[in-house]
């Protein structure tokens, strides 16, 4: 009886000095960069150069990349902290939708300055493939880059 007791002690004193030997956990800071990021949108939309173009929807895909500390998120567990890619994913459907333009560049514009105004990440940046545009090619498109501006 008492080999069990000496065995259970001795587990519990290995258990305690492996954990002493242990290093401590990485204090984070506040000063994170994080991305949170949408990869292949799909959106119908009214696009083009042509004037036939201008009469149809056609579909685009988005990949979108934005960045910023999420550190209070990572905190908090609260949506509310976070980039919500579903409410961004949902404002750029309606940016393509409610803008009738000829260019790829003033659409990607036009998301990437909805997302800094209305989501507040430091950088985004904007990739929307136009899939159907050349029939020999699996996609075209453009990717933008744009800064949030630092107040003054």
């Amino acid at each position: 009886m008492h080999d069990s007791l000496y065995s259970a002690s001795d587990a519990l004193a290995k258990v305690a000095n492996a954990q002493a030997q242990q290093p401590a956990p990485a204090m984070l800071t506040g000063n994170s960069t994080d991305t949170v990021f949408i990869k292949g949108l799909k959106v119908d939309a009214v696009i083009g150069v042509y004037e036939w173009e201008q009469q149809i929807k056609q579909p685009l895909i988005y990949d979108i990349e934005m960045v910023g500390c999420q550190y209070q998120a990572s905190q908090t567990d609260a949506i509310e902290d976070a980039i919500n890619y579903k409410s961004v994913s949902e404002r750029v459907a309606e940016v393509s939708l409610a803008n009738k333009v000829a260019l790829l560049e003033r659409l990607a514009h036009l998301v990437a300055e909805m997302i800094l105004t209305e989501f507040a990440p430091e950088k985004v940046t904007v990739t929307i493939h136009k899939p159907t545009a050349i029939k020999e090619a699996d996609s075209v498109g453009v990717k933008i880059t744009r800064f949030r501006q630092q107040s003054q």
